[in-house]
């Protein structure tokens, strides 16, 4: 039974995309040109600019506007021409989809998210099966509207969540190997090296623990090493190897295009001056980063946990933010459903989630197109946006504390908890 409805909504989810290009062809291209969707590493045309170099020996990184990592490059050039043959692009992506939906059911149907070896929740009967968790992965509006745009997002998601899948399956060398092909084509997934190990770790201590030092240092030279040999293939395409490290990761690091996004960084930056430019990318890279410890250290019997809410966290402070960050905590986020009657804002964060969604488009056509708006109109929905989803992280840890609190005083469950 559980076979069969997985067919029928990856059928169903494979069907829709491709209906929806048959019935507005022109769709795709639109949302490759939406800031909302498309970011300077993260997009499409962009890479299509890269491709059209690469084909005629030319670096791609020549122009100035490719900042994706090489390896993309060898990959679509064996894909058909995205002019001559759009269903072919548009079929790869929806498949890569049901890739990513296959590893969450794995994930789903491993129970760690109700169940992990210092954990058990209190309400561990309340949760959706795999095949749910996956449709409500698919046919997330944000998904979709990521796969049609054609953003490379979707390859960096793929390594996350395979990492986790073969975390919680016992393959931690494989999960180290995901995380690896996820860092180098995006570098901040690196963060998440730390819940991902323990992760591993509880799944190997279920059988025999091993020596946590021993196995932290075991996994951090596999990521390492893994990194590093997909570097050296990249050197051996591009040639030049600070060419492309510097117009990929340092273009992530440093942050030059301030091409508007849904992220907070662009704006913040435009209105920064130069002399202290350096300072706050570095106290906007070191915030980033402070949530790994802080998490680590409170939740680290929930890794699983962290990783959801670092997703999240990256989704409002990574610096070219998008609908496809988003779209990733939100898939994971239904493996919490335990956690969902503890929540007490969720009807205040998708409200503003939902307002921010319909008129985003409209503040930033007043502002580029109508000319009756200013950058203002914009930035100020896109702070809506990432005040729907602070709410909505905050809520979720808030409701995974109080489960941890009632497993731990079972006599109190139910009852009001006020802080003093």
């Amino acid at each position: 039974m559980a076979d069969r409805q997985k067919v029928a909504v990856f059928g169903a989810a494979f069907v829709l995309r491709l209906l929806l290009i048959c019935v507005f062809p022109s769709l795709p291209d639109l949302l490759t040109g939406r800031v909302e969707v498309s970011t300077p590493v993260t997009s499409f045309k962009r890479l299509q600019e890269g491709l059209f170099l690469y084909t005629r020996n030319v670096s791609p990184y020549d122009g100035g506007v490719f900042h994706q990592a090489p390896l993309l490059l060898p990959l679509f050039s064996l894909l058909p021409g995205v002019k001559s043959s759009p269903f072919s692009t548009a079929i790869f992506y929806s498949l890569v989809d049901l890739v990513n939906a296959h590893a969450l059911i794995t994930i789903s149907n491993s129970g760690q998210s109700v169940q992990s070896r210092r954990h058990s929740a209190v309400r561990k009967h309340i949760r959706w099966d795999g095949v749910s968790v996956a449709a409500w992965f698919l046919f997330n509006p944000f998904t979709i509207a990521t796969c049609l745009a054609r953003s490379t997002s979707v390859f960096t998601a793929s390594g996350i969540l395979f990492a986790v899948s073969n975390a919680v399956s016992g393959n931690s060398v494989n999960a180290m190997l995901a995380l690896g092909f996820a860092s180098y084509l995006s570098l901040y997934p690196a963060l998440l090296f730390v819940p991902l190990v323990l992760l591993c770790y509880d799944q190997r201590a279920q059988k025999q623990a091993p020596n946590s030092f021993i196995f932290t240092l075991q996994h951090a030279a596999i990521l390492l090493g893994s990194i590093t040999g997909l570097l050296g293939v990249s050197y051996l395409i591009i040639g030049n190897f600070w060419d492309f490290v510097s117009a990929t990761y340092g273009f992530h690091l440093l942050v030059p295009d301030l091409t508007p996004n849904v992220g907070l960084w662009w704006y913040f930056f435009i209105e920064m001056f130069d002399s202290f430019r350096g300072f706050f990318l570095g106290v906007f890279w070191l915030h980033l980063a402070s949530y790994v410890g802080g998490f680590t250290a409170r939740l680290w019997r929930q890794p699983l946990f962290i990783i959801t809410s670092l997703l999240g966290i990256f989704a409002v402070f990574k610096p070219y933010s998008s609908i496809s960050d988003a779209s990733l905590y939100f898939a994971l986020l239904p493996l919490y459903r335990h956690l969902f009657p503890l929540m007490r804002y969720t009807f205040f964060a998708i409200s503003a989630l939902l307002y921010s969604t319909l008129l985003g488009p409209a503040f930033y056509h007043l502002w580029i197109y109508a000319g009756s708006g200013n950058a203002n109109f914009f930035y100020a929905i896109t702070l809506v946006w990432s005040l729907g989803l602070s709410i909505l992280l905050a809520d979720s840890i808030f409701a995974c504390l109080r489960d941890e609190w009632e497993q731990a005083h079972p006599e109190a469950q139910g009852q009001e908890v006020k802080q003093v």
